[in-house]
């Protein structure tokens, strides 16, 4: 727990085509977190759609940034505009370097294992890509929130707000998290078992693949280069 007399600053990545609940599942905790600033920091302050078409703008361009305690990245069909966008990349090893939390959602860990973070590190992402953090020197673990000294990562989407309470019970302690959970009323009791792949029926798994294959080619492909781009390419590794 970090001293609660520390004010924090918390900031989280906005861009084109994210997934809004990555952003707006973890905010929801982020800015209850007491005695720190949450705000949202994208390239620019034009407004930008998610991938569903929910209109968003940041508060600030990243080059108003100040040092991010806890640094949130989320995903989204937008991250592959970002990870070789050297701009975007610069800032995320930049703010990276110290701060307290790094903290990756969903396909997020793509982006974060574009800047290089996830080398060495235990990480998930969405069950689509998750497959493909060893391109990044990753260790994958198939958990909803995997930490690994400042690096949280949370899983897909909803996972987020697990990962957003365990951060907030780093910096805060349980007791806030919990408290946080309370006021959220975050007490998840869905009409379906079917959050995962293992628990999905056969037939919906099959239409998700389905639907998810074409970005996940265009991610198996982006990851590979990178994969080369940070000296990571391994020797007789199968295809994905």
């Amino acid at each position: 727990m970090i001293d609660p007399d520390r004010h924090l600053q918390i900031g989280s990545l906005l861009f084109d085509r994210l997934d809004q609940i990555d952003l707006t599942g973890p905010f929801e905790v982020l800015s209850r977190i007491p005695n720190a600033t949450c705000r949202i920091y994208a390239k620019d302050r034009e407004p930008v759609s998610d991938v569903n078409g929910l209109r968003l703008v940041a508060d600030a361009p990243l080059s108003e940034a100040p040092k991010l305690d806890v640094l949130h990245v989320p995903g989204g069909y937008g991250q592959e505009a970002l990870m070789e966008d050297e701009a975007v990349l610069r800032w995320i090893r930049a703010q990276a370097e110290a701060a307290l939390c790094v903290f990756p959602v969903c396909t997020g860990a793509l982006i974060c294992g574009a800047a290089g973070l996830l080398v060495g590190k235990r990480a998930t992402s969405h069950w689509s890509a998750h497959h493909l953090l060893h391109h990044f020197g990753a260790i994958p673990v198939d958990a909803r929130v995997v930490e690994d000294g400042t690096l949280i990562c949370a899983a897909g989407v909803t996972a987020g707000i697990d990962g957003a309470l365990t951060v907030a019970a780093r910096l805060r302690g349980p007791e806030v998290a919990q408290l946080i959970q309370l006021s959220m009323a975050y007490a998840p009791e869905p009409p379906f078992d079917a959050g995962t792949p293992e628990r999905a029926p056969a037939a919906v798994l099959a239409r998700a693949r389905a639907a998810a294959s074409t970005i996940t080619a265009q991610r198996a492909a982006t990851a590979r280069r990178i994969e080369t781009r940070l000296g990571l390419t391994r020797s007789g590794a199968a295809p994905d």
